[in-house]
């Protein structure tokens, strides 16, 4: 696991300003959120939602043992397929279908994460990967969009081969064959480090306070300790933590906390550091970050917050 600097005064202990800013983190969370679904719904497919209502239809008439509807369900699938074929000749997946999660499993201290980063190592070094995956869980503060795409390369098979079965009166094949056929969903996710976006809305309040009287100057001094401290996290967490850009804006940080503190002007650096922010985060999260076959989505765990 990486270990991070933590550049808080109070060692591997979240700055005070991070717990005041929940509320309106939560917001600007709740709001990534809604446009995370807004962009994802504009790009499913309604033919190959289709396919797939289709042969769930076709898998409910063979349970009910109304085998032509089942083949005709199979034939509009068919046919909805031959027109995804027409129009994507070069994709091979068809997004139909999507959930937008919030995970926050993970400590607010860097301490208390690098701690379970090095249970992690040892569980791992002991080959013990049940008991990794269950400490890995609890280092997770992501939003996540996760997508569900129809195969075009396999799926047509699997409906002409279900078909086939049908009309040999191999109705429990048959329906093997299509309920397998929808365990070939492949999910690909997007992950938005929540650590970033509590930094950007802390940048945020920090800039539209850096006008006021000194005592409010101390409390923009401290938001940039939370943005920082933020970015450390993130890095702690495994969020690109290599990436160049931590360092560069952290330095950007410091740089206005000197200007402030000799009531220099940091209009042009408070927006600089906020696009560069905004475009870091933006390219993280049109990352593709894994994949995974599976059918449908799931909803567990109570640290899950589904859209």
């Amino acid at each position: 696991m990486t270990q991070t600097a933590d550049t808080s005064k109070d060692l591997g202990k979240a700055p005070v300003t991070a717990r005041t800013l929940s509320v309106q983190a939560q917001a600007g969370i709740e709001k990534q959120r809604a446009e995370a679904r807004q962009e994802a719904d504009k790009i499913l497919d309604r033919e190959a939602i289709a396919v797939i209502e289709e042969t769930q239809r076709a898998i409910d008439a063979i349970a009910a043992n109304t085998t032509s509807e089942a083949l005709a369900a199979l034939e509009r699938a068919s046919g909805k397929i031959d027109i995804l074929l027409a129009r994507n000749p070069s994709t091979a997946l068809i997004p139909v279908s999507h959930e937008v999660v919030v995970f926050d499993t993970a400590p607010q201290d860097i301490q208390a994460i690098d701690k379970i980063g090095e249970a992690v190592d040892a569980v791992i070094a002991s080959e013990d990967y049940p008991a990794a995956r269950e400490l890995l869980y609890g280092l997770m503060s992501e939003l996540r969009v996760r997508t569900y795409h129809l195969p075009l390369a396999t799926y047509p098979a699997a409906l002409a081969e279900a078909a086939r079965l049908l009309d040999q009166k191999k109705s429990d094949e048959a329906r093997i064959v299509l309920m397998m056929a929808l365990g070939t969903l492949l999910a690909i996710d997007q992950v938005t480090p929540l650590p970033l976006l509590v930094a950007r809305e802390a940048i945020k309040q920090a800039e539209a306070q850096r006008d006021k009287d000194d005592k409010d100057k101390e409390i923009t001094l401290a938001l940039l300790d939370t943005a920082r401290y933020e970015l450390d996290r993130a890095m702690a967490l495994g969020y690109w933590a290599q990436e160049p850009e931590y360092t560069t804006m952290k330095d950007e940080i410091s740089n206005i906390q000197k200007q402030l503190k000799t009531n220099e002007d940091t209009s042009s650096f408070f927006s600089k550091l906020q696009d560069r922010l905004s475009a870091f985060t933006a390219r993280l999260s049109k990352s593709k970050q894994s994949r995974h076959d599976e059918s449908q989505p799931k909803q567990s765990q109570p640290e899950k917050r589904a859209a």
